[in-house]
């Protein structure tokens, strides 16, 4: 059976009470709402930002086809202003007239096509800007949505770390001095435990494991001397008791 100085076995509960205190910061930091919070506003940033570069891509390719319609449209312009000015000038036979007024009427047939085309896909790169306009706003609004959100997990981890760091340096001062196999044992039933490795005995019940212990058991503990290191029959965690249940002398 361990022994142990009746003394170290009560400081374990100021240790585990630490350490206890210790996991329920950790569990803190890593569930603060923050840090949900910006993981989906992350998510919306980056499909947010696809959306961006898609709605920029179809900008620039409607830019360049606004662009080779208005160069159709002025070569057509600039062939009928030509031949307007041969016809005007009445130079050449009757036929090469005749000729000219036919692709004339063809040139304005075919201006009238490409002026339509035009229009329609100028039509369409302004809706193509306004929706790469609206979406670049968005981009705008979550980046600074996620820098704030940011900002506020920072602030909230530092205050968790820096009772984590006060925790951990108490639970060196509560440990210091405590028999070295009693606190090796308590290491060990902790990391098997659920983060309990030691628990008070409240009257007949453990406090770890929160259950009652049956009357042969109780009383075997109670018969125990104050430095026998007792443990939970149901749990295994070490029993601390207190002076009026500390055992015989």
């Amino acid at each position: 059976m361990t022994k142990a100085p009746a003394a170290d076995q009560r400081r374990l509960l100021d240790v585990q009470a630490l350490d206890t205190r210790a996991a329920q910061l950790a569990h803190r930091r890593k569930t603060l709402p923050a840090l949900a919070d910006l993981e989906s506003v992350r998510g919306g940033l980056v499909q947010a930002e696809r959306e961006q570069v898609t709605a920029k891509t179809l900008v620039k390719d409607l830019s360049r086809e606004v662009a080779k319609a208005e160069t159709d449209v002025e070569q057509v312009r600039s062939r009928a202003d030509r031949d307007r000015k041969r016809l005007e000038s009445g130079s050449g036979t009757a036929k090469d007239l005749q000729a000219l007024t036919h692709e004339l009427e063809s040139l304005a047939r075919r201006q009238g096509v490409l002026e339509e085309a035009e229009l329609e896909v100028m039509e369409r790169l302004e809706e193509a800007e306004r929706s790469h306009a609206a979406v670049a706003a968005r981009v705008a609004e979550l980046k600074t949505r996620e820098a704030a959100l940011k900002a506020d997990l920072d602030a909230a981890e530092l205050a968790i770390d820096v009772d984590a760091s006060a925790v951990a340096n108490e639970r060196l001062d509560s440990a210091s001095g405590i028999d070295a196999a009693l606190l090796a044992l308590y290491e060990r039933l902790r990391a098997h435990g659920g983060g309990l490795g030691a628990a008070a005995l409240r009257g007949n019940r453990c406090e770890g494991c929160r259950l009652e212990l049956n009357p042969t058991d109780l009383a075997a503990i109670r018969a125990m001397k104050p430095d026998d290191v007792a443990r939970c029959e149901e749990c295994g965690r070490i029993l601390v008791r207190d002076e009026k249940h500390g055992g015989s002398a």
